[in-house]
């Protein structure tokens, strides 16, 4: 009987020292990246507030969502903007930005983290002033100039002089008289028996 119940307060102690163990340890799992967080601002990008956020005893990545709080004010305190909230960066694990833009100038940034665990970082960046794109080469339009179209003048061509007629030779003088006279001969012929009939059919009428 005294050896079961000394079996049974030692298993009792056992699971308290187990249970003790373990409410220790959970704290110090819970606590291994520490209580704060690093905050540094690197810079800004197109306007954009970047910072990079870690653990402050590990410098591992803040897997979790970070609620922080970013606030800008100019040299003379002038001017102020936010607060905005962080966002991660894509493609990265430690970068977080502004959704927002800050306008040319020069800024003191302060970033205050709340959560997962307390952080806080500041620094000064200048936002240059965006170059408007540069436009375009200018392309003036180009118009071809009419060629001017000249109406053909048609210049008369100076006519070739008609060819000279050769001179009559002799011999087409010679055959053109004898042509001429025989024209003529049978023309007088012609009249010599017309007058020689007339006076005959005359003679004829006198008869009877």
């Amino acid at each position: 009987m005294r050896t079961h119940r000394a079996f049974r307060a030692g298993t009792g102690l056992g699971l308290l020292l187990m249970l003790f163990a373990q409410a220790v340890a959970l704290p110090t799992t819970a606590q291994a990246h520490g209580d704060t967080v690093k905050v540094v601002v690197t810079g800004q990008r197109e306007g954009h507030v970047t910072t990079e956020i870690t653990w402050e005893n590990d410098g591992d990545a803040v897997d979790e969502t970070v609620a922080a709080t970013v606030n800008a004010t100019s040299p003379d305190g002038s001017r102020s903007m936010g607060p905005w909230p962080l966002v991660r960066d894509p493609g990265t694990r430690t970068g977080w930005s502004t959704a927002e833009v800050l306008t040319p100038g020069t800024w003191k940034v302060t970033v205050d983290v709340g959560f997962p665990s307390l952080g806080h970082g500041e620094g000064e960046i200048s936002v240059p002033v965006a170059d408007p794109s540069p436009p375009g080469p200018h392309t003036t339009p180009t118009t071809s100039a009419p060629v001017p179209t000249t109406a053909a003048v048609r210049v008369p061509s100076a006519s070739a002089p008609a060819p000279s007629s050769p001179s009559a030779s002799p011999a087409d003088d010679r055959v053109d008289r004898t042509v001429g006279w025989s024209v003529a001969g049978l023309a007088g012929i012609a009249l010599v028996g017309a007058a020689g009939g007339v006076l005959v059919r005359r003679a004829r009428g006198r008869r009877r």
